[in-house]
């Protein structure tokens, strides 16, 4: 079954510096991080020191709230450092690389011949359980559940994003048998979600897999947006959720029984000197790949993720976890001359604050899209353009918001903390990355996804 979907609340954000799709690089460094950070919730018990040799595979690490949440070795090699912050409290465990990529052995099947049982088991003891998020909260998905859906969003809209047919090509066996095998935890559907073309949609699926195609502009490909569209969260009810990639690694895992956590990057934006893509391992350590892209850390930000709900990092930091882009874009330490006043011919504009939002606009005024027209692309960097201020109704919001929620309503609620009140708004429905561009194109700076993330938090310990 397929059907396709219309989200017309949006926007694309035109920045320039996409990866080029031309080759993928295969990336081989000498350090890889696992960081509890990269979870909600997580609270490491270590299970190996400093000096210990591991492999992909080895148990680092599990929560203590929830055992079944074991975080294992991306590589072989040994364990370099336990980086510890504040209260001693673990950030990342690194692994130096041996270069040699041994896995723990692991059990060769195929779907037919596994019960649910057995595959979350594998997929316990291998690592990848940890990639498996629950919604509500964004949490590692408890074993213990048995979701109403899964849902896989096979296409990422956000801002230079990596493009999921280029990035699987050549993995498209492991991407076929990782579904098969994800379709088996589902207590209802599996949930696909494409755009139109897509050549990843064209694998053969089961047949409790639906596939559904997604039109309009970003955040059409968000998996909040998906699973609002298509079988919306109650209060009590669980869904499950994870990436291509994800996919393609737990196929990889039974067909060959190794673990091997691969991760295709686009290395992208306006100061990165030459876009691509990179093939490398979960974790990997940035600075090569800083240094080939000509990154200085004095003028750039980089960001592990996309440039809207992304986290920052340094040129010798690591990847993220669930992250598929690296985004560098400049600093925006000045000020404007004239800031708002001038015509502003260069600069986006949601709000037609300078000339060039109303080129954008005109003749496109039929179109419900705020991105209609827009076919320029530009050098944004990480500049406010003002300082904070009160929180103010605009209207904005629902303009770029595809939930039937109202926004606005519901981060209000969500700074004063009442909790009976973000339940009847559908706080269970949403994620922080899902007021990004709220966020981005709000005149008041407010830091939208974190006052969402804390409100989120705040009902998931009143539930524990």
């Amino acid at each position: 079954m397929s059907d396709i979907v219309k989200i017309k609340k949006g926007v694309d954000i035109p920045l320039i510096g996409h990866a080029k799709k031309e080759r993928i690089e295969e990336r081989v460094v000498a350090e890889y991080a696992v960081k509890p950070t990269d979870f909600i919730g997580v609270v490491p018990k270590m299970l190996v020191a400093e000096g210990d040799v591991v492999k992909a595979g080895t148990p680092l690490f599990y929560d203590k709230n929830n055992e079944s949440a074991r975080f294992t070795a991306p590589v072989s090699g040994t364990v370099k450092a336990i980086v510890r912050g504040a209260k001693r409290a673990i950030q990342a465990v690194v692994v130096a690389s041996d270069g040699k990529y041994e896995s723990l052995p692991f059990e060769k099947n195929d779907a037919e011949h596994l019960d649910r049982q057995q595959i979350i088991d594998a997929m316990v003891n291998s690592g990848l359980w940890t990639m498996m998020r629950q919604r509500p909260f964004g949490t590692i998905a408890n074993v213990a559940d048995t979701p109403k859906a899964i849902f896989v969003s096979c296409f990422d809209s956000s801002p230079l994003a990596a493009d999921y047919d280029f990035a699987l090509h050549g993995r498209e066996v492991f991407f076929t048998n990782g579904i098969a095998l994800l379709a088996k935890l589902s207590g209802g559907k599996l949930h696909l979600g494409f755009r139109k073309g897509q050549k990843l949609a064209q694998c053969k699926f089961p047949q409790n897999v639906e596939v559904h195609y997604f039109e309009g502009p970003h955040p059409a490909g968000n998996v909040g947006t998906q699973i609002a569209a298509i079988d919306p969260i109650n209060k009590g009810e669980v869904v499950w959720v994870t990436t291509p990639e994800v996919v393609s690694n737990l196929g990889r895992l039974f067909t060959t029984g190794e673990y091997r956590p691969e991760r295709c990057i686009a290395f992208a934006g306006p100061k990165a000197a030459h876009p691509r893509y990179y093939h490398t391992i979960s974790g990997v350590l940035v600075s090569d790949m800083c240094e080939e892209q000509e990154i200085d850390a004095a003028t750039t930000r980089l960001i592990s993720g996309n440039v809207l709900s992304g986290t920052k990092i340094s040129t010798d930091g690591y990847l993220g976890a669930f992250d598929s882009q690296l985004c560098a874009i400049p600093e925006g330490d000045y000020y404007d001359f004239m800031g708002w006043l001038a015509p502003g011919f260069k600069k986006f504009s949601l709000q037609r604050t300078f000339f060039s939002g109303f080129l954008a606009f005109i003749g496109h005024r039929d179109n419900d899209s705020v991105d209609a027209g827009r076919d320029t692309l530009y050098n944004m960097d990480t500049n406010y353009h003002g300082s904070p201020r009160p929180l103010v109704l605009t209207g904005n919001f629902e303009k770029v918001f595809p939930f039937k929620i109202y926004p606005l309503q519901l981060i209000k609620a969500a700074i004063i903390g009442d909790i009976d009140l973000m339940e009847n708004l559908g706080i269970y429905e949403v994620e922080p990355e899902d007021f990004a561009l709220c966020e981005f194109m709000d005149p008041s700076k407010t830091e939208i996804q974190t006052i969402i993330r804390h409100a989120l938090e705040t009902i998931r310990k009143e539930a524990m």
